[in-house]
């Protein structure tokens, strides 16, 4: 019987398509006390940047995977039975849960839960015209329109070309999500984040993500359109406490 609090947990955050782990700087001094936010990079990205980016799905996921596993076994040196979560949004659910898929096999240590929010379940993704083939100023407008990226770095030419060059990688390796994750299962629990007025993942197409998982699947509803969850991050840190509460149990 545990008597003591339960240790805390980090948080692993993978950002939407396009974007770095900046998009969570600002949840580390937002989260629960027991929650320890670390936003994941690609290769290539953000605090990555001077490594070679990855080709293809599999690759991404390997190397976020050894990245992952690196930074939560030194952790748990640091505090001994610390417990791990990941939140993934939009692009980054999909590379967050098959990367938390591969980390508890290799550390044979699964993640307390995996936050899902604002994506369609890899086998509902309906195939699209690839972004390398938009203009660039209809797919600046398209992201613009979407609301989740910062006017400033629009308005940018050396940042909004940055841009560009990220979704377009990015958008490849979504390309291979139905065909490479379709079949992705995992064994722990899920929490399923889907706002009402999202155009691309209302929650209606969230919901099945619950077949990727054996364990208890969490459903719930917030307000606002795709980005909700990443910019209201008090409501949704407050979701992941409650999943990962040290006192629950």
């Amino acid at each position: 019987m545990q008597t003591g609090p339960r240790p805390p947990v980090r948080l692993y955050c993978f950002p939407h398509a396009g974007a770095t782990s900046l998009v969570y700087r600002s949840w580390r001094r937002l989260g629960e006390p027991h929650l320890l936010v670390h936003g994941v990079d690609a290769p290539g990205r953000g605090a990555r940047r001077r490594e070679r980016g990855a080709a293809g799905f599999h690759a991404l996921v390997r190397s976020m995977a050894q990245q992952v596993a690196a930074d939560l076994l030194a952790a748990r040196e640091r505090t001994p039975g610390l417990r791990w979560a990941v939140f993934g949004h939009s692009f980054g659910a999909t590379t967050g849960l098959a990367v938390a898929a591969a980390v508890a096999r290799q550390l044979d240590l699964p993640p307390v839960r995996a936050v899902l929010s604002g994506a369609v379940p890899p086998p509902l993704q309906r195939p699209g015209r690839l972004l390398a083939d938009v203009p660039d100023e209809e797919l600046l407008a398209r992201t613009a329109a979407d609301g989740g990226t910062p006017p400033a770095v629009l308005a940018d030419p050396t940042m909004s070309r940055i841009l560009l060059r990220m979704l377009r990688e990015d958008d490849a390796v979504r390309a291979e999500f139905r065909a490479e994750a379709s079949t992705l299962e995992v064994d722990f629990p899920l929490t399923l984040v889907a706002a009402r007025e999202d155009v691309h993942a209302p929650p209606e197409r969230v919901w099945p993500w619950a077949a990727h998982s054996t364990a208890a699947v969490r459903r719930v509803e917030i307000e606002g359109g795709h980005f909700a969850a990443v910019q209201r991050p008090k409501e949704t840190l407050t979701i992941i406490a409650d999943d990962t509460d040290p006192g629950e149990g």
